[in-house]
């Protein structure tokens, strides 16, 4: 693939390298200043690198080249691909006057016209006729070793003889080129590799690709929104890196091909995610498990401005809490360095629709905890705020579970009591240290509730037998735990009644 000044986005090339597939394809970056670039884009499994194409540097061999061993496997049908000059009685070393291209000496990529051959398997033919070289290396066998030295001054006279050659037919041809055609393939083709290794221009440059960035896709996220803000990027996105390395600005001028990458990318970082998270849960109990964790970007409200920013967070549901880390986990034990936790039976998740969106941002949900502020965050896709939201039911489930009840201080009819949430049991009201309750009702006699948003709630049950409301009144300090709690309880326990509740919030 050779860079071309012009050239945009190009399709991706798919192959399978060690049984695992690799994408490559041409794209244009930028630091989001300056002019795009062309580089090429190299998705493996765990690493996507951006490469850039250099012209290797041509070879220069000293006057006095060292010698080198190239080993060399003679073709069935017409030998070793090269032609040979000199000898003994012309007072010359056996020279390399010419290689053929795509043939056995070709294919080495190491022997050069103007080459002497010092030796064929460790056996000198320096003080040989050249016949009798011409037989020896005819029937060295099918791995031949040679030994040889390159010879800059032999070379333009090797040249010259050459160009001779290349206008003589084949009728006056003399028996000593009969004898030099011998050990060349006898091919329709009498083109030859670039006769030396000094003749620069006459060669094809050759290029390779070199990593301008190597960005490890475990715990990285793709995103095509402004660093810090709602505003989308046209036709580009970014993927930032675990350890800080940014590839820069990507830009696609194909949509179709713009999200192949995106959804390439995202799916290889989904994999290894859910693997990194299979490895944790191994070191955690059942009811400790992760269900979740993944990069979000929460909404910052800034003093200064109408508008807020927003920072990326690294969300995690595991057992009982909700964490925000601002760098990933690395290994169990930071785990337990969670700078901020929530509880998810005493928080509230919702979605937030198109319409309440508050910027430019898509995909966002707003998470609210007893006494704090809303938190709102803005996830890439749909299809991740799905996982997210699902993820949230699961993780209450076993939050509840795990908790079994949660007694929450009121006053009721001028008295105090405790409200109990119990997950076998449903609502019930104690008085003092009494273990008779007042009243008690199951989870689904509960057919509504209303509060005044302070501290006065209104829980209205029906009667079992008589099927008639009785509503109950109670007074509580911390009325927005209980809510929220009473809404955990709640939803796990619809969700052990119908399964397919749980799966019905799955992308």
């Amino acid at each position: 693939m050779r860079i071309n000044a012009t050239r945009m986005t190009t399709p991706i090339e798919e192959k399978v390298d060690q049984k695992l597939k690799v994408r490559t394809g041409m794209v244009t970056v930028s630091d989001g200043k300056s002019r795009p670039i062309p580089v090429r884009l190299h998705l493996s499994m765990e690493v996507l690198r951006l490469q850039k194409e250099e012209l290797i540097p041509l070879e220069s061999k000293p006057l006095n080249a060292k010698e080198r061993m190239v080993q060399i496997r003679r073709q069935k049908v017409g030998g070793l691909g090269l032609s040979i000059k000199g000898g003994a009685e012309h007072k010359l070393p056996i020279l390399i006057s010419r290689i053929y291209k795509n043939q056995a000496a070709d294919q080495t990529g190491e022997l050069f016209v103007g080459d002497a051959i010092i030796k064929v398997n460790g056996e000198y033919i320096t003080a040989c006729p050249h016949d009798d070289a011409v037989n020896i290396l005819r029937n060295a066998g099918d791995l031949v070793v040679l030994t040889v030295k390159h010879y800059k001054a032999a070379t333009p006279f090797l040249q010259k003889q050459e160009d001779k050659e290349s206008q003589q037919t084949d009728s006056n041809s003399d028996e000593k080129e009969a004898s030099d055609e011998s050990l060349r393939l006898t091919t329709n083709s009498t083109s030859s590799r670039p006769s030396s290794i000094y003749s620069e221009s006459e060669q094809e440059p050759q290029t390779r690709w070199v990593d301008l960035v190597t960005l490890p896709l475990m715990m990285a996220y793709v995103t095509r929104y402004i660093f810090g803000t709602d505003k989308l990027r046209p036709n580009a996105f970014e993927v930032r890196g675990l350890n800080g390395v940014s590839t820069g600005i990507i830009h696609c001028d194909d949509s179709a091909i713009l999200s192949q990458w995106l959804k390439y990318i995202t799916d290889n970082i989904i994999g290894l995610t859910n693997l990194q998270m299979k490895l944790y849960n191994r070191n955690f109990s059942v009811s400790d498990r992760i269900e979740y964790m993944g990069w979000v970007n929460e909404g910052v409200l800034n003093n200064n401005q109408p508008w807020q920013n927003y920072k990326p967070r690294f969300f995690a549901l595991k057992g009982t809490d909700l964490m925000l880390f601002d760098s990933p986990p690395l290994n169990v034990m930071d785990w337990s360095k969670c700078p901020l936790m929530f509880k998810v039976y005493q928080t509230m998740f919702r979605v937030v629709k198109d319409s309440e969106n508050v910027d430019e941002r898509q995909h966002c949900f707003l998470v609210q905890t007893s006494g704090q502020d809303s938190r709102y965050f803005s996830v890439e896709t749909r299809q991740e705020l799905l996982k997210i939201e699902n993820a949230w039911h699961c993780s209450v489930c076993t939050a509840v579970m795990k908790l079994g009840n949660k007694t929450f201080t009121v006053s009721c009819n001028g008295k105090t009591a405790g409200l109990t949430l119990d997950w076998n049991l449903g609502f019930s009201l104690h008085e003092g240290d009494s273990k008779t309750p007042v009243w008690q009702y199951k989870f689904s006699q509960l057919r509504g509730s209303s509060d005044d948003g302070k501290s006065k709630l209104k829980l209205h049950f029906q009667d079992s037998e008589s099927r008639a409301i009785d509503t109950k009144e109670l007074e509580c300090s911390i009325l927005q735990s209980l809510l929220f709690c009473m809404h955990a309880f709640l939803t796990a326990k619809v969700a052990s009644v119908d399964p397919g509740f749980l799966c019905s919030m799955m992308p």
